[in-house]
């Protein structure tokens, strides 16, 4: 019986298959030779221990269909049956993408632009997949206590269903039906991922919880002296140096005077897979460049000579037939990668509809001091691990998007004036399950009106956030908010979708726009009124900030505590 087979049959026709075969004195490899029992109860047993394994999963038929078919179960600890699943996770992901390479070789003549483009996304989102998930292989092996890979592996596994998502968002506009010939397969790969992820949660009820940490939220991180911890020291120092003192591997000048006159030149000089800190400094000027610091291009920094005087400009859009993700005027998705000084805008306009300034998928990945000027979809928060602090976000309709564990702090959001007919949205997060550690925390920002917005302020409704996933989650506290905000706060996807499964909080904001008064009354939505609810958002709690940040030398409140204070 092969392992496919088992993989595919549903939970009711496993367990008869099973059974059958122990009547008829067959003897799957994988049962355990209990020499004192009936063979029926050993596939009982076997049956049983991948029932008790998948408890709590949403897809429990795929999963105990999966977990059956591992060998020897009875012998293997849970980071062991989860590894097994990663690995079926992981063949299914490279059967994707081979489909994919197949459908994009067959139909290159008949298929749109936007077609191909999109199969070109999904097949970088896979290779990332497959990536990321290679490094959950390597945490669940390497022997460490569970408490010690638990964020890293929630991070990771959030990070690899992000992918797959943002795949098919790429037919959004799509006037085939090609999506159709690859989403059954990318919504099983899903499943997969979501079972593991409900999996590993099993693994920190099984270790003790860390001091300073929430009961749901621990995943950013640890704050230390106004920094996540994994911001190391010396780059926490290069944060806190001015420009012209500090020391630089390669110079970016496009007068001549540094090493190379463009951006994308220094990156491709910079080492791979570096584990020590690159700075290219990026002297004042505007690069019309797109720039991508692709994943083997690890601890990258971009210093520049402040917002407005270092620009790196733009205008990729989804009217002039980019999809969204490949929009950007910047990508980052090399891990540590860090910004100081720089402004990132996409100056595509508001009637080109989604036009990325920056888009990241870089773990631990911070920005320090940074503008990202657009309209429609400016920030990108696509996943894993991000920190903003003393940044300006300018834009229209969903202009702070993705499925990151993200935190913004003293940070400024400004919303520009849209088109005649258009709202604005500050936020538009992508949670797609409930057991992904992914959200918006905006603690002691400001939420404003741009100066192009305020002479017609009264024409236009401003809302704080819209659930684009079905378990959208964002937060704001200790912000100001100032009278662009609709007394409503927060505004319907597409009628009563995600409004019971979203988490949307507010949290001793103040400003005329913080009156909760007249806000929403979703089942999803709260006033948040425990500071130990509130704290589950915090630097420390929620990016394992403590633990990289302080790197960086991008200063950071870590809990309620500092920010209160202010």
């Amino acid at each position: 019986m092969s392992k496919l087979l088992f993989t595919l049959l549903p939970l009711s026709a496993l367990l008869f298959l099973l059974t059958l075969f122990s009547f008829n004195n067959f003897r799957p490899t994988f049962f355990e030779n209990y020499s004192n029992s009936p063979r029926k109860i050993h596939v009982y047993r076997h049956v049983q221990i991948a029932k008790s394994t998948c408890e709590g999963t949403l897809y429990p038929d795929l999963c105990v269909s999966t977990v059956a078919a591992f060998p020897e179960l009875r012998r293997k600890t849970l980071p062991e049956i989860i590894s097994g699943t990663i690995n079926v996770t992981m063949k299914e992901v490279r059967a994707s993408a081979s489909n994919c390479s197949s459908l994009r070789r067959k139909l290159m003549k008949k298929l749109a632009p936007l077609d191909l483009q999109a199969l070109d996304d999904c097949l970088e989102l896979f290779s990332d997949t497959v990536g990321e998930l290679k490094r959950i292989l390597a945490e669940l092996s390497a022997g460490n206590s569970p408490e010690k890979y638990y964020d890293d592996l929630q991070t990771l596994l959030s990070g690899a269903m992000t992918n797959q998502d943002t795949c098919l968002d790429g037919f959004a506009y799509s006037k085939n039906n090609t999506r159709q010939l690859i989403q059954g397969r990318l919504k099983r790969i899903t499943k997969h991922m979501s079972n593991s992820l409900a999996m590993v949660k099993k693994l920190k009820k099984r270790s003790k919880k860390k001091p300073g940490h929430g009961e749901e939220f621990p995943e950013y991180g640890q704050m230390k002296d106004g920094y996540p911890t994994w911001l190391k020291k010396n780059d926490r120092r290069l944060l806190q140096t001015a420009a012209n003192e500090t020391k630089y591997d390669l110079v970016v000048a496009q007068d001549g005077s540094g090493n190379f006159t463009t951006i994308n030149e220094a990156l491709d000089a910079a080492p791979n897979n570096s584990d020590t800190r690159f700075v290219i400094y990026i002297k004042g000027g505007a690069y019309y460049e797109y720039i991508e610091v692709v994943r083997k291009k690890t601890m990258i920094m971009f210093l520049g000579d402040g917002i407005g005087k270092t620009l790196i400009k733009g205008n990729r859009s989804v009217v002039d037939g980019w999809t969204t993700f490949r929009s950007s005027t910047v990508a980052v998705l090399g891990n540590g990668f860090i910004a100081k000084g720089i402004t990132f805008e996409n100056y595509a306009g508001p009637s080109k509809h989604q036009a990325v300034a920056l888009r990241s998928g870089a773990d631990f990945s911070a920005f320090y001091q940074c503008s990202f000027v657009a309209y429609q979809d400016t920030l990108y928060v696509h996943s894993l691990r991000q920190f903003y602090r003393e940044c300006d976000i300018y834009g229209t309709i969903d202009f702070i998007f993705g499925n990151a564990a993200v935190v913004f702090q003293n940070s400024n959001l400004y919303a520009r004036r849209p088109n005649d007919n258009q709202r604005n949205i500050f936020t538009a997060q992508g949670r797609e399950d409930p057991n992904q550690n992914t959200g918006i925390s905006i603690l002691n920002c400001k939420v404003a009106a741009a100066a192009d917005l305020i002479p017609v302020l009264s024409q236009f409704r401003t809302f704080l956030g819209r659930p684009w996933k079905q378990y959208s989650r964002t937060v704001f506290m200790y912000s100001k908010m100032e009278n662009v905000v609709d007394p409503q706060g927060w505004l319907e996807w597409n009628g009563s979708f995600a409004l019971d499964t979203l988490y949307y909080g507010e949290y001793m904001n103040r400003g005329p726009g913080s009156n909760t008064s007249a806000r929403v009354t979703w089942p999803g939505y709260r006033v948040i009124n425990s500071s130990t609810e509130a704290s589950q958002f915090t630097v420390a709690n929620f990016i394992q900030g403590n633990q990289w940040l302080p790197a960086t030398a991008i200063p950071f409140y870590p809990n309620l505590t500092a920010i209160s204070a202010i």
